[in-house]
């Protein structure tokens, strides 16, 4: 209920209770009483506000709502969108340092670059599909055995069995809408990745020199210096120097082994 009142809708007590039974998959699992009994307690805790028949949630309610859409629905793709600015800004600077050391023409960069970024991009997305989805599976089974766990000392066998039928059947239609999200999450890490590597690639390659290495810097410190800290530092409630620091050093460290490697190599 609260996820989907969360969407900022005000729904009647007959829709919520037909939306519980898509989720019971024709069982009968969640009687009108045991609604109506969950509302009240939802509107005595403050969660909901009950206007005769007509509820949607209060403001508490919705940052709840908010929390368990982001726990269950993985609506959020946190580090999808970190690691996507991190691997192509990363990316970037390597490939135009890398150029400008070397001195490629630009016909062997403009081919090396696309390469190397589409190629980070596509491994982002794949790494990300799979591995989100193996993560998510194995999380949403830990959390529905806690669930069947504190569930299983109902002292009354038929509310127990409802209890554990609706968190079944829950978990069932929550695999599908993750699975959707999985997608969409790695769409965007690859995303971010090949803009995050492109716009340098391209200033680099457009620009005449010396400003084309200059400007092109210019946009992966900004990139990495002000949106990722930025975003690392909202998302985490950490200071954005501390934040600062731990980014830079994570990509001096990643830029400078690549190119020692790329050297040794």
């Amino acid at each position: 209920m609260l996820v989907n009142l969360g969407k900022g809708a005000k729904l009647r007590k007959s829709v919520l209770k037909r939306q519980i039974d898509k989720v019971c998959t024709g069982h009968v699992c969640v009687e009108m009483t045991d609604l109506d009994k969950a509302l009240h307690e939802m509107v005595s805790e403050g969660l909901i506000l009950d206007d005769d028949g007509l509820v949607k949630l209060t403001e508490q309610g919705a940052k709840l709502g908010k929390e368990w859409a982001s726990l269950l629905l993985k609506k959020e793709p946190i580090l999808e969108i970190v690691a996507g600015l991190v691997d192509g800004s990363i990316t970037g600077l390597v490939v135009i340092l890398s150029a400008f050391i070397a001195g490629l023409t630009l016909k062997t960069f403009a081919f090396a670059a696309f390469l190397t970024l589409s190629s980070v991009a596509i491994t982002n997305f794949s790494s990300f599909l799979l591995g989100g989805i193996t993560e998510d599976l194995a999380d949403m089974m830990t959390l529905q055995t806690l669930m069947n766990y504190s569930l299983s000392d109902i002292p009354d066998k038929g509310e127990r069995e409802k209890s554990l039928m609706l968190v079944k059947n829950l978990f069932i239609v929550l695999h599908k809408e993750i699975s959707h999200s999985n997608l969409f999450a790695a769409m965007i890490c690859g995303t971010t990745t090949f803009l995050a590597g492109i716009m340098p690639i391209l200033t680099y390659f457009i620009l005449p020199k010396p400003l084309h290495i200059i400007l092109s810097l210019t946009i992966v410190a900004g990139v990495v210096g002000f949106f990722l800290v930025r975003y690392r530092s909202s998302k985490s409630k950490v200071h954005w120097k501390i934040t600062l620091l731990q980014t830079g050093v994570i990509v001096a460290i990643a830029v400078i082994a690549s190119l020692l490697i790329g050297g040794i190599g």
